[in-house]
């Protein structure tokens, strides 16, 4: 009876340790993304960071006998394009300028960006009053967002324009997803992606030359652990915390996640990076959740709530920084 007690304990104690993941860990990878940028090129910090991850998760993968096949790989490079060098990249590039609270709210319209692609190619329906009303409102919050920035006054303009269209690109892929040849084995999906993401984000990184500007000698110790807390914390402890509560809770309540994330963010870069937080900026947070909520009682559900830019989560039920 005792080991019984000490089991249903432990048990709470790792469903509530595992939300806390998904909750504050996603929403602070913006935050560490802006410091590990600093002094390491953006395209570069994103290519690192998934390189390394996706081989933590290949070891992993291999030692519990998964083999990919060449097909699962083909389809990873199509994946890895959408969710990771343009998913990611412009959001590690535009965060040069883009403050990022600001960023995870921008990110925090891929429901939205989802919900569309499933109705206009999968569905083929006009989408219903609810997604036309989030889109609308999302919008709204889009506009509120876009108050130029005195030090960056075209960058942060077109930072806001970059992190939307990973959003985007983002949202394509989870609608490619559902239908490619790694669905259905979220463990394969997220390994081989991040891999070919990571590949074209250091030769894209290389073609535009950051390979100039990136000296070792001078990566700062905040550059550094803010690379290392996306790997350990952001890429390989949250989305193992995600799939083991996707198999235990139903999508709705992990999906609250998408609610909360951006006001981590919103929270952290204030209190730790002195962003600002002001009446506008509050509005706009209102505006996004409120989307995310109208599109979430759409005929779509939860399946159109993804993980956004921090992990890559079951296919099944698409979405990171994060």
């Amino acid at each position: 009876m005792l080991w019984q007690l000490s089991l249903r304990h432990s048990n709470r104690v790792l469903v509530v340790l595992s939300f806390l993941a998904i909750y504050v860990i996603w929403g602070s990878t913006y935050l560490a993304i802006r410091y590990a940028i600093e002094t390491i090129p953006p395209l570069f910090a994103a290519g690192f960071r998934h390189l390394i991850a996706g081989s933590v998760l290949l070891g992993w993968g291999l030692w519990q006998g998964k083999r990919p096949t060449v097909a699962q790989w083909r389809a990873s490079l199509v994946i890895g394009f959408l969710f990771f060098l343009i998913g990611h990249g412009t959001l590690h590039w535009a965060e040069s300028t883009v403050p990022s609270g600001i960023a995870a709210l921008l990110i925090a319209t891929e429901p939205i960006f989802v919900a569309l692609l499933i109705a206009v190619t999968a569905t083929r329906r006009i989408p219903d009053r609810n997604i036309i009303f989030g889109l609308i409102l999302g919008l709204l919050g889009v506009a509120v967002l876009i108050e130029p920035d005195p030090a960056h006054p075209h960058g942060s303009l077109l930072g806001t324009l970059a992190v939307l269209l990973g959003s985007l690109s983002w949202s394509a892929g989870i609608v490619y997803s559902r239908r490619s040849r790694l669905a259905g084995d979220p463990l394969m999906m997220s390994t081989l992606s991040l891999l070919s993401g990571a590949a074209m984000l250091i030769a894209t990184g290389l073609i535009t030359g950051e390979a100039h500007d990136f000296h070792l000698a001078g990566v700062s110790t905040r550059s550094f652990l803010g690379l290392l807390y996306l790997i350990v914390f952001g890429s390989i402890v949250a989305f193992s915390a995600y799939n083991w509560l996707l198999e235990r809770f139903p999508p709705t309540l992990i999906s609250t996640h998408t609610y909360v994330n951006p006001i981590v963010a919103l929270l952290l870069g204030w209190g730790f990076a002195s962003e600002r937080l002001d009446l506008s900026l509050m509005l706009a947070t209102a505006l996004v959740i409120s989307a995310i909520f109208l599109v979430h009682r759409s005929h779509g559900g939860p399946d159109l709530v993804g993980e956004g830019v921090n992990g890559i989560r079951n296919v099944a039920q698409p979405r990171d920084s994060t």
